[in-house]
């Protein structure tokens, strides 16, 4: 609904030929917004990869355990041998003894007791240690299951974001050397368009051949309708002398490109909308130097960031 509410006041935006106070600053808070999500959705990412080495360390330590419990049940089993051993000694002696005075088969009957019962201690202690070492067992059986679907699910992600990014590079291969660049990181997949690809100076109309290439990326999103889509304007560090063309500032122009991209994409309507976010960041996010031509023609760009969703990762961790 969020998302909803903020295309709509963009659009809004996008009609007027000026922008008021109050219009530009509900745009700056929606962006705030987003941009909160974006970086929770990073965290979210780097605390599910630490929940995933907590595991691995959890796991070790627990094999940890198992072998300490397992020398232990091990030497239970030796004092048991040996208990056994004493009593068949004592059970000759005690044949042997029998024998002998009333006395010494007293004796020896008390130290025979004594030693049963010892016995019988010992076997208890070794069922109870067995039966803990079950358990121990059994909970390291199904934390290891769940770690190992964890880590298929995870590569799972990854070998999907690694098959769209080279969908993507054979839909898109007519525009790379362009200005246009496709890349794996972090487990979600880049798609960078440089603004001689898609805008002229000044400008929030797309192009022809940068409204193509858009389209294309268009057609490979609506074949993955569970890849969440962030759409972010970068601008270099020149400034503007007061409004321009309908143009406040960096901020105003990087998020009325990344705006005019959702609506290209928005065209195809086998794309969920609610997958799409737009978002400008204007010139605080460089790529190069704003110190020569070259550096800020890289830094003028439309980044398409595509990420799957993790929402059955996080219910697993949740669950562990």
């Amino acid at each position: 609904m969020i998302k909803k509410v903020s295309a709509a006041l963009l659009i809004m935006a996008l009609s007027s030929s000026c922008v008021s106070k109050k219009v530009y600053t509900d745009l700056e808070n929606k962006f705030a917004d987003l941009k909160k999500e974006s970086r929770k959705m990073a965290d979210d990412n780097e605390a599910l990869l630490a929940d995933k080495n907590k595991l691995e360390i959890d796991q070790s330590n627990l094999q940890k355990e198992y072998d300490k419990t397992k020398s232990e049940r091990d030497k239970l089993q030796a004092d048991l041998a040996a208990a056994n051993a004493n009593m068949k000694t004592l059970q000759a002696s005690y044949s042997a003894l029998e024998k002998n005075s009333d006395d010494a088969l007293q004796s020896n009957m008390t130290k025979n007791r004594e030693l049963l019962a010892k016995l019988e201690a010992k076997e208890k202690a070794l069922a109870a240690e067995q039966e803990r070492i079950n358990k121990l067992m059994a909970d390291f059986q199904e934390r290891s299951n769940r770690v190992t679907e964890l880590e298929e699910m995870m590569a799972s992600k990854e070998a999907g974001m690694k098959k769209l990014k080279e969908t993507l590079s054979k839909a898109l291969n007519a525009f790379e050397g362009k200005g246009l660049t496709i890349e794996q990181k972090n487990g979600k997949v880049y798609v960078s368009m440089e603004n001689k690809l898609l805008f002229q100076t000044g400008s929030w109309t797309v192009g022809a051949e940068g409204k193509k290439a858009v389209t294309e990326l268009g057609k490979v999103l609506a074949q993955n309708p569970e890849i969440a889509v962030l759409i972010e304007g970068h601008t270099d560090n020149d400034k503007f002398a007061g409004a321009v063309g309908g143009i406040e500032n960096n901020w105003d122009l990087s998020t009325k490109r990344a705006t005019a991209v959702v609506n290209i994409l928005s065209e195809n309507k086998g794309i969920n909308k609610q997958n799409l976010t737009a978002a400008g960041r204007g010139e605080f996010a460089p790529i190069a130097s704003n110190d020569n031509t070259e550096g800020k023609s890289k830094n003028r760009r439309i980044e398409i960031i595509l990420t799957p969703k993790l929402d059955e990762i996080s219910k697993m961790l949740n669950d562990l």
